[in-house]
């Protein structure tokens, strides 16, 4: 049996569900222990010493980062493909998905930041949300660009690339700075949201949120540190929210990287 550590609410997760549900593969969902504290439990940090989910494990073999995760699952279970034959079709496909993990990522984490957990308010917040909009929109006009005409960024069929996106749509569109319906891309998240593997993942999130509102008094209590790295604390620094991450760093109430023990 195949065991994916997972949180709903991440997309990275959400790319590695969608994935197996769409190649029928039996598998059980497990949440880490304490997660969002920082400290995370054994059996997890054996699995992912990052920290981070996804992780899975298939039968005591663990592996790590969804991207790889998606190319495991990929060369175990090959039926139905995910990535198309097409060589130049398969490369679109993997720039769309690091695109997307890297540079689109931190857009909804960052409204997340200050929607959910409250970093910033007033003018501070609007200056930030106004900066995320306009970004968002911007890599609307570019995914529109590489959809084209066709129902799907794979191609004839749904795969790779459109599990790599339809996350972050999700997200950018629960935060309510999503595409226009009847845009091409609104089309296409119609589209996939309609995909029983995907509304799977949509229902697992919308159950999540109902919580969400109270995690600003746990980040304010110190039992929630979100995790800054790379991309994401780039994001924040450059969008106006240098501010955001020094008070952070200073109330203790956000972390870095797990370091490999």
């Amino acid at each position: 049996m195949i065991t994916l550590y997972e949180h709903p609410l991440s997309p990275y997760a959400q790319k590695c569900k969608i994935a197996l549900y769409e190649k029928g593969v039996d598998f059980e969902l497990k949440m880490p222990a304490g997660i969002g504290s920082g400290q995370a439990d054994k059996d997890f940090l054996a699995a992912n010493p990052r920290a981070e989910v996804p992780a899975l494990i298939d039968d005591g073999f663990a592996v790590f980062d969804s991207t790889i995760i998606l190319e495991y699952v990929e060369d175990k279970f090959p039926s139905p493909a995910l990535l198309p034959r097409d060589p130049k079709l398969r490369a679109q496909a993997r720039m769309i998905e690091e695109a997307m993990d890297t540079h689109y990522e931190p857009i909804n984490w960052g409204m997340g930041e200050l929607r959910w957990f409250k970093r910033a308010e007033g003018e501070e917040a609007r200056k930030i949300e106004a900066r995320a909009a306009a970004q968002a929109r911007g890599y609307f006009a570019w995914l529109e660009r590489h959809l084209g005409d066709k129902s799907w960024f794979n191609g004839e069929t749904f795969g790779w690339a459109d599990l790599s996106v339809i996350p972050y749509i999700n997200g950018s569109s629960g935060q309510g700075m999503g595409p226009e319906a009847s845009s091409k891309l609104g089309q296409w998240q119609a589209r996939a949201n309609a995909r029983q593997s995907v509304a799977k993942c949509v229902q697992a999130a919308a159950d999540a949120i109902k919580v969400m509102a109270q995690v600003s008094e746990f980040v304010k209590s110190g039992l929630f540190k979100r995790e800054y790295r790379d991309h994401r604390l780039e994001w924040m620094i450059r969008s106006g929210g240098i501010d955001v991450v020094l008070q952070g760093m200073k109330n203790e109430t956000i972390r870095f990287s797990h370091e490999f023990e």
